[in-house]
This record gives C-alpha cells, sequence and structure tokens, in this order.
C-alpha cells in the first residue's frame, strides 16, 4: 500500500535542534509544509553531503513556508556531536531526528530490519499532515535536494490550484495543465 496521501501516524522523537534538544510529533508537521529526509546513520559517508545540501537549500524551503527534519536511527544525543564535529552537518539549521525505536522508519516505510538503519526516503507533507510526495531508494545513491524543492513548489501549487496538474519537469512560473476530455489524446 503506498503512503500518498495518507495521514502520518502519531510518533513521538527527540531531536537536536539550534543547540537544544527538542521534541517532535506529528503535531510538529501541521500546519506548515515539512519535508522528512531519511538516512541511514550518522557518521557515514554520504549523508553528510545530503545534510549540507539541504542546509545549502534551507531559505528556499523556508521561503516556501516549510520545515525539513533530517531523521536518522540514531539517538540526539549522536546528533548533537554529529553537528558539533562534521563541518557539513554543522551547517542544519533544521531538527536532526533520533529514531533509535525505528518507530518512524518502520511508519514510513524506510526500514532496514537486517540492519537496524533507514533507506534514504524524502517525504513531502501539506499542512495537514499528509504525505504528498515520497521517493525511496537505495542508500549509495545520495539526492539533489533541489529536486525536492522542486517537488514542494509543485505540491504547494496543485494544492493551491485543484483543476490543475504539473507536468513532467515543471518548475515554477512554467505552464500547468487544466486536466479535460478535450485533452486525452492530444498531448
Amino acid at each position: 500500500m503506498s503512503l500518498i496521501n495518507t495521514q502520518v501516524q502519531p510518533f513521538k522523537a527527540q531531536a537536536f535542534h539550534n543547540g537544544k534538544f527538542i521534541e517532535v510529533t506529528e503535531q510538529s508537521l501541521k500546519g506548515k509544509w515539512s519535508v522528512l529526509i531519511f538516512m541511514p546513520a550518522a557518521f557515514t559517508f554520504n549523508c553528510p553531503t545530503e545534510i549540507e545540501d539541504a542546509a545549502d537549500n534551507y531559505a528556499e524551503f523556508q521561503k516556501l513556508g516549510a520545515e525539513v527534519y533530517i531523521v536518522t536511527t540514531d539517538t540526539h544525543f549522536s546528533h548533537k556531536v554529529w553537528h558539533e564535529t562534521s563541518p557539513a552537518v554543522g551547517k542544519a539549521k533544521f531538527p536532526l531526528v533520533g529514531d533509535p525505536t525505528h518507530k518512524l522508519t518502520n511508519a514510513f516505510g524506510v526500514h532496514i530490519p537486517e540492519d537496524g538503519l533507514a533507506l534514504r526516503g524524502t517525504f513531502v507533507i501539506n499542512p495537514e499532515g499528509v504525505i504528498k510526495t515520497l521517493e525511496i531508494h537505495d542508500n549509495a545513491i545520495a539526492r539533489d535536494v533541489s529536486e525536492t524543492v522542486r517537488k514542494l513548489k509543485a505540491a504547494k501549487y496543485v494544492a493551491e490550484h485543484p483543476n490543475e496538474v504539473c507536468p513532467a519537469k515543471w518548475k515554477e512560473g512554467e505552464k500547468t495543465i487544466a486536466p479535460s476530455l478535450d485533452l486525452v489524446g492530444k498531448i
């Protein structure tokens, strides 16, 4: 079963955010757009490159009214040390969420039971707490966060324009499509 258009299930997790430990729940995701970026674990090779990429795009996420949450199967204590010791991770101004119980990785379908780690999963969640996009892939392949920004923009656009769809490679400001019977077979 796909998680698309399903409500984020209740959860409670600890995170390291701007020098403090905070609690993050499903309620934290409501009222604004949220982007959950799952990674296998702290102190790995590809993960810091993705966090740095998210940090480099964070102003754009904020401009779009979205919060970013990085989730790994580590504790929030590990995230504090990771943030303090990795120049790339140190750029993060968003919560680094710990999931040592694997409740989140299981709920989002990214848990690797035999390793106790997460797959690389990216989820865009609307202000009502409903999952609108997801991408899950092999841990050897790091993501390009600019594509996540594009998907967030598309999700926001169609939420604000329910009678339109965003075609392939759509970018903000480009033409959309208003589905109609007249278009069937003509595009």
